[in-house]
């Protein structure tokens, strides 16, 4: 089941992209920032126990016509099981119903992305705005994320 995250759910979350960030496989992010961003999320819960969080998505609005999906992750025990899926497929659903035009990410693994309909796409074409979070970033200025954009 997915539904819109809680202040409960926020440390499941953490531990969830900080595995990711162990292995580079996503860029972690700071506690701070999840509870400032609270309302970007999603996450997938355990049918049986809706405590249990599977997986997380964030969409973060960027302009009038353009979204970002980010913190996309999946419990290590629960991969293969569309959970992933379901999650970038809401945040796409949620990005219609707010009439936004264009969705992009920074990804490691395009080839899941591309299944959506994105393409791979310059960084530099992404608006200076979205810049603000990279500065922050351990990878910055060297980073090796794909960008990649959708059009709704």
């Amino acid at each position: 089941m997915i539904r819109k995250a809680n202040i409960k759910d926020i440390k499941a979350i953490y531990d969830l992209l900080q595995d990711y960030g162990k292995k580079g496989e996503l860029l972690p992010r700071p506690l701070s920032k999840l509870y400032d961003h609270l309302r970007d999320f999603s996450v997938y819960v355990d049918n049986e126990n809706e405590e249990r969080t599977l997986g997380c998505c964030a969409l973060q609005f960027c302009w009038e016509d353009l979204a970002e999906i980010r913190s996309l992750a999946v419990h290590p025990d629960h991969i293969g099981k569309k959970i992933g899926s379901k999650l970038s497929e809401a945040a796409l659903a949620e990005a219609k119903s707010f009439n936004i035009k264009k969705v992009f990410t920074l990804t490691y693994r395009p080839e899941f992305f591309e299944k959506y309909g994105f393409v791979k796409i310059p960084r530099s074409d992404l608006p200076l705005k979205i810049w603000g979070d990279c500065l922050l970033c351990v990878k910055f200025p060297d980073c090796d994320e794909i960008a990649m954009m959708k059009e709704l």
